[in-house]
């Protein structure tokens, strides 16, 4: 994949027992999905799972894996990464990838 190119990934979150809604309550509380929102070249989404109690579907789309790169280096992700801890018992990340017809 090219530098330059667009990048989506999506995380999946197993949050620990009744712990989904706290998760992504501070996320949002602390202004922590805002800064997030802010930064440039994203778009970023959380999504429930209406099957699974527990679980969290984050969508991101980059405009460049150099957008991402920079992203994981900002300050407010110290503190995601705590959220993180406290909240959730599992992460799965993956990239999207679109097959040219």
């Amino acid at each position: 994949m090219k530098e330059s190119a667009p990048l989506t990934l999506y995380v999946a979150y197993t949050a620990k027992p009744g712990c989904r809604e706290t998760f992504v309550r501070q996320i949002v509380m602390e202004g922590i999905a805002d800064t997030i929102r802010r930064e440039e070249g994203i778009r970023y989404d959380y999504y429930f799972s209406a099957q699974q109690e527990d679980e969290i579907l984050l969508v991101e789309q980059w405009q460049t894996q150099a957008h991402q790169r920079i992203h994981l280096q900002q300050p407010h992700m110290v503190r995601l990464r705590e959220l993180k801890e406290q909240y959730v018992a599992d992460t799965r990340l993956g990239r999207v990838t679109l097959e040219e017809a």
